[in-house]
């Protein structure tokens, strides 16, 4: 059983500083300052912005709204599909949404905040590559409830503090999950924590979980987080790097140019 060490080790420095700092990322907190609108991409997310605000944050870790709509009957997949490609400038996905009744604006805006919150942790996550900035760009969903940057980075590290609280490796968070050996037993977890101990097969990661239940990512960190306590599910391998593309194959060996190389090559020895 994996025992929990005494005294956790401390919260990245790079979180210290932006206490300090009072912002995760100093571009995105100097956009927030121009007021700007369009799309900063980062290594783990993307986050739209109008006038400054966050209106919506998309992320390969984190299930989004037509993930999270259909899974919960909330919406039809079709639905969504159809306002997507509806949608312009003028009137984005949301809206209509909204206009047609196929779902309840109170109904919406809280499952928007939960995906931009959820996917947002992510955008937010320290990178080892610079954001990039477009200008302009906004997303098909239209504005909903858009949130401060200061609201979403503290929401960030309220998250990030309550996993290291959890169980201070972040290890679990992005590994293959192993079934641990661990004293407690199945049963003794609540339901919610089941429901992901039995997605827990050596191949998938937490994220992959979250978006096979379609629940929030974040939500299925603080169980598997939990369940890792518990000495239920251990970190295994990392995931798979998909394969570098081939490079171009070489020329076969009838190829002209090679066939006049060789001659040349050849008149060049006979001299």
């Amino acid at each position: 059983m994996t025992v929990v060490e005494t005294t956790p080790p401390r919260l990245p420095m790079r979180e210290t500083a932006a206490r300090r700092t009072g912002g995760l990322s100093p571009m995105l907190s100097r956009l927030s300052h121009e007021r700007a609108t369009g799309a900063l991409e980062r290594e783990h997310g993307t986050l739209y912005l109008a006038d400054g605000q966050v209106v919506h944050a998309d992320s390969p870790l984190a299930p989004g709204l037509d993930a999270l709509l259909p899974a919960h009957g909330t919406l039809s997949a079709e639905a969504w599909r159809d306002a997507s490609a509806q949608a312009d400038d003028r009137r984005g996905a949301a809206r209509l949404l909204l206009d047609t009744g196929l779902i309840a604006r109170g109904a919406l805006e809280l499952c928007h905040t939960g995906v931009l919150f959820d996917a947002g942790y992510f955008a937010l996550a320290p990178s080892r590559t610079p954001g990039r900035f477009r200008y302009g760009d906004r997303h098909p969903l239209g504005v909903l409830r858009p949130v401060t940057v200061a609201a979403l980075e503290r929401e960030t590290l309220r998250r990030r503090a309550l996993l290291h609280r959890l169980w201070p490796d972040d290890r679990p968070d992005s590994m293959r999950l192993l079934r641990g050996t661990g004293a407690d037993t199945d049963a003794a977890q609540p339901a919610s924590r089941r429901a992901v101990l039995e997605l827990v097969d050596g191949v998938r990661t937490a994220p992959e979980i979250a978006h096979a239940l379609g629940r929030h990512t974040f939500h299925t960190l603080v169980a598997v987080r939990r369940l890792v306590a518990a000495g239920l599910v251990v970190a295994g391998a990392p995931p798979p790097r998909p394969d570098p593309p081939a490079g171009p194959a070489p020329p076969p060996a009838t190829d002209p140019d090679i066939t006049l190389l060789k001659r040349l090559r050849d008149a060049l020895e006979a001299l």
